[in-house]
């Protein structure tokens, strides 16, 4: 069944996986102040329980450990918001997590690099599938979480790599919806300072700077989509 999207905000609800800490948690707290019921999806349940007190307690937050790369976490991620909500309006895949800058020996683990691998690109299309249906049914919007290092090819970065994918897959899934009336938009940060780095860096963009483009892409009237929002901090020069 069709749902009616131009229902208040106050009825409207915002999924976020990684939305623990940096971007997704930023996230969060806008989307509330915006007046969206949330629902927050990381494996982290104990700094999810405390945004979610921040965000307006269970009434409004729904708290969901998810661990992305399992296809049955996504549905069952799914499943809960509908359950509690009756509705999902907005889903911004956002878990992700990088590397080191090498192929060769010196760089991650190979281990590393398959969790890295499945996380940033299996887990957004899985989050994407168990959500699909209900984001038609809204004429929702999805957001994905890329970077410039997919629009830049970083060298010795597979990091890099998973994001041109996820590019690949806004730019995809845009045009499998065409016609549905559900928007789709890459959010492709620069440097940001957040947990992403064990050393973090000076003049980089913070994550409400990210989160203030997530709400200029949700807050647009529907015949509006902004395919991309490329970001980056005013000293970053590539």
């Amino acid at each position: 069944m069709a749902i009616d999207p131009s229902s208040p905000t106050s009825d409207r609800v915002f999924l976020i996986t990684g939305a623990s800490t940096g971007i997704g948690a930023a996230t969060a707290r806008a989307a509330h102040a915006a007046g969206f019921r949330l629902v927050l999806a990381a494996r982290s349940q104990d700094k999810l329980d405390a945004l979610a007190a921040e965000c307006g307690g269970p009434d409004r937050a729904l708290v969901v450990p998810t661990d992305v790369t399992s296809f049955a976490d996504n549905e069952a991620l799914a499943a809960a918001a509908l359950d509690r909500f009756g509705r999902v309006d907005v889903v911004f895949a956002n878990a992700g997590f990088g590397g080191k800058r090498s192929f060769g020996p010196d760089g991650d683990s190979p281990e590393h690099w398959r969790d890295m691998v499945l996380t940033n690109v299996l887990g957004a299309a899985y989050t994407v599938r168990a959500t699909f249906e209900a984001i038609v049914a809204s004429k929702g919007h999805v957001l994905l979480t890329g970077s410039v290092a997919g629009r830049v090819a970083i060298p010795g970065s597979l990091y890099s790599s998973t994001k041109w994918a996820v590019t690949g897959m806004g730019q995809s899934l845009r045009a499998q919806l065409d016609g549905t009336g559900a928007r789709v938009t890459l959010i492709e940060p620069g440097m940001v300072d957040t947990p992403f780095f064990d050393n973090r860096p000076t003049d980089a963009l913070e994550p409400d700077d990210i989160a203030r483009a997530v709400m200029y892409a949700v807050s647009q009237p529907s015949h509006v989509d902004v395919n991309e929002i490329l970001i980056r901090p005013t000293a970053q020069a590539g």
